[in-house]
């Protein structure tokens, strides 16, 4: 999509977030302080993200300063897994 789209400027991004303390899969990761904790031994900042981690990330790439970056997937995880 980025590059037949590329021609009238419209830039094409996806978003690759880790784990959200969000009622995704009924909220265990949000809810549950066990499974928090666990969770948050896997990621590098050492904390689940929450979804303003995730809003500021799209805000960031719909910026003009993001205004190069297309046909990319930002991985905004905290480090998930590394």
């Amino acid at each position: 999509m980025a590059v037949e789209l590329g021609a009238r400027r419209i830039r094409v991004n996806a978003i690759a977030p880790g784990a959200i303390a969000t009622d995704f899969a009924g909220g265990v990761v949000r809810d549950n302080g066990d499974v928090n904790a666990y969770v948050a031994q896997g990621i590098a900042l050492g904390r689940v993200g929450l979804p303003d981690d995730v809003g500021g990330a799209v805000v960031a790439i719909l910026s003009d300063e993001m205004g190069w970056a297309t046909g990319t997937t930002f991985d905004i995880s905290g480090g998930q897994l590394l």
